[in-house]
């Protein structure tokens, strides 16, 4: 069954305006007019973030949804993907925010928008623990794109991380993973796009 929904999840102190969530607006207009796809602006509280998901797909059907998130949108991609037992795309996923993201507390900015700032409040570290998934109920479908070229997050860690899913393991690239287009194919062949 081809998917007839996507949702994309930028990563902490990203945006819709991402390099990639844009590149897969574009590949959605052009490849997929008639797929749904949401990509919305994560507010920085996680609690929030995934009440806005559910709000965003909650008459989503499960069987034909497909969601890609990138770094935290990775961690809140594979925590989606555990509730509604879709397929799922993890690009550089975060293991353990809530661990990294601790020293981060504070007011931030966005990347693409360095004069938009917002507060990472202490209490976010909490939920983001309240969101880690335990066991993957279904390994095989999650695709989890590594780039041992990452300088924010260890790959070794999301390679252990993910072992029992499809694992991508890219020798260079980058976090932001500049390389994207040269898989993009087979990402959205996974996501039966």
């Amino acid at each position: 069954m081809r998917a007839t929904h996507l949702l994309y999840l930028h990563g902490f102190r990203s945006s819709p305006a991402s390099a990639k969530a844009r590149r897969m607006a574009q590949w959605v207009a052009k490849q997929r007019p008639d797929l749904q796809f949401a990509c919305p602006q994560l507010p920085p509280s996680p609690r929030e973030a995934m009440a806005l998901v559910q709000q965003l797909t909650g008459d989503w059907p499960a069987e034909s949804m497909a969601v890609m998130g990138s770094s935290l949108g990775g961690f809140y991609a594979t925590h989606v993907a555990q509730q509604r037992g879709c397929r799922a795309v993890l690009l550089n996923p975060a293991v353990d925010p809530a661990r990294d993201l601790a020293a981060y507390i504070g007011e931030q900015s966005c990347w693409q928008n360095p004069d938009e700032h917002f507060f990472f409040r202490a209490e976010f570290v909490d939920e983001l623990r309240q969101l880690a998934v335990g066991e993957l109920a279904h390994p095989e479908r999650l695709l989890a794109v590594i780039a041992k070229g990452d300088e924010v997050l260890d790959w070794r860690e999301m390679h252990a991380r993910y072992a029992p899913c499809r694992i991508k393991l890219l020798e260079g690239s980058d976090h932001g993973l500049a390389d994207f287009d040269d898989y993009l194919q087979e990402l959205t062949d996974f996501l039966l796009l």
